[in-house]
């Protein structure tokens, strides 16, 4: 019979470590098969990382698998991705385990133009287009001004033009207004007593067809118990302006061209009258939008002036030599009675009536009269034209000549700024406009304002 092979004695039970003693064939505490052990080994083999023994030989190296359509299909990472790095190597899989083995900066020379290739799984993303930019962000909407209160200082200004901190009404565009050509200069303001200004002016220069300079000033002054005055004066002070400046240049006499320029300034008066027939049922007594007007031309040797009204236009020689004159007659009740011999000037205009107009633009007048005048003086000087807001503070030629500065030919713009603080200084009582023109005109381009 065949002999069982013996194992070598064991002091403990392979399997539950019980002691065992001599002979046994079972471990008495589990039963374990005692002949059925092991012999235990000598020594263990050493493991390296990737799962082979090292002792075993290295398998060679799997080339990496091109890509399907050649090294040139393979995607290039975003230029972000590479930063600062030169060289970089492909990648691939080589074993079970996925350890990724990279290649050797010189086997990048075999793939000219491929950047970087892409890892498993990745999605290469486009290099972003330089020409694209950075996206501008929406632009914010500007702020609107805030206005401060001229009176406290401290308040805003609501859209109804009042302070929402001391309730003062703010000034207004037309309030004070200031314009200047070279050969003319005019200022509007609304004086110290009025709510709102009602004047309104108009200064430009144009040529003659021979080249001769024309200088140009229109002033009209809104009647304030007619609707609209302020609108009125406007209207009439661009018609009259625009009409000027077109006819001079067509060669028509410098005089004819006053007259009709009032006529034009009626008709733009007497446009605004046209009114909704709701309108004038709901105020049927009002009165028409008015205002007076007065004008004064300066070219070559010759002074124009014209106009419908109490405004005023006054000469005053620059050397003083020569006495100052007033170029105008007014359309009041206190010219008709020295007119008629009734009273002197002083008791006239000494009366509450005086400066009741009986002549004025607008569709209530009773008869468009156009007064015009043409003068050749023989010296230089400045024309003075203004509202009655000025010359019921210098009334008489020889105040007006005081009141007017020493260079008024060289700085008109002064010198009307001068006489609206005259008026004020007197009271201010009525708004206040005056425009200043040296005679003889200057040789300067054409313009307006």
């Amino acid at each position: 019979m065949s002999e069982m092979h013996q194992p070598a004695a064991l002091s403990t039970c392979p399997s539950c470590e019980w002691p065992l003693d001599t002979g046994d064939l079972y471990c008495g505490a589990c039963g374990y098969d005692l002949s059925a052990a092991p012999v235990s080994p000598d020594d263990r083999p050493t493991l390296v990382i990737n799962g082979l023994p090292r002792t075993a030989p290295e398998p060679p190296a799997a080339p990496p698998a091109a890509p399907p359509d050649g090294p040139d299909a393979w995607p290039a990472a975003p230029d972000a991705a590479r930063g600062a790095r030169g060289d970089i190597a492909a990648s691939e899989t080589q074993d079970a385990d996925d350890v990724r083995v990279r290649e050797s900066a010189d086997a990048r020379d075999g793939h000219a133009g491929r950047d970087e290739a892409a890892e498993p799984g990745d999605y290469p993303l486009p290099a972003p287009d330089p020409r694209a930019g950075t996206p501008a962000a929406p632009a914010a909407e500007p702020a609107a001004e805030t206005k401060v209160c001229v009176a406290c200082r401290a308040g805003s200004v609501a859209p109804d033009g009042y302070c929402e901190n001391c309730g003062h009404a703010q000034p207004r565009e037309r309030d004070h207004m200031e314009r200047e050509l070279d050969a003319v200069a005019a200022v509007s303001d609304r004086g110290l007593r009025h709510h709102r200004n009602e004047d309104a002016f108009a200064i430009s220069t144009a040529a003659l067809p021979d080249g001769t300079p024309a200088v140009v000033a229109i002033v009209c002054d809104g009647v304030s118990s007619a609707t609209r005055p302020d609108e009125a004066s406007a209207a009439a002070a661009r018609a009259a302006d625009a009409s000027l400046r077109a006819a001079l240049p067509r060669g028509t006499h410098p005089q004819q061209a006053m007259h009709d320029a009032i006529v034009s300034a009626a008709d733009a008066v007497n446009a605004l009258a046209d009114e909704p027939a709701a309108a004038r049922e709901h105020h049927p007594h009002q009165n028409a939008p008015a205002c007076t007007l007065v004008g004064a031309v300066v070219t070559g040797g010759l002074l124009v002036v014209g106009w419908v009204g109490d405004s005023r236009v006054y000469w005053v020689p620059v050397d003083r030599t020569g006495p100052a004159v007033r170029l105008t007659e007014d359309d009041s009740w206190a010219a008709q009675m020295v007119a008629a011999g009734l009273m002197n000037e002083a008791e006239a205009y000494a009366d509450e009536r005086a400066h009741a107009i009986t002549g004025w633009l607008g569709a209530d007048a009773y008869e468009l009269e156009p007064h015009t005048a043409s003068f050749k003086p023989d010296r230089a000087g400045v024309v003075v034209v203004c509202t009655d807001g000025l010359w019921n503070y210098a009334e008489a030629a020889e105040e007006m000549a005081a009141a007017v500065p020493a260079d008024a030919a060289e700085r008109p713009l002064h010198s009307a700024r001068v006489l609206v603080g005259h008026a004020l200084d007197g009271g201010g009582h009525d708004n206040v406009t005056v425009a200043v023109l040296p005679f003889p005109a200057a040789s300067r381009g054409a313009g307006s304002a």
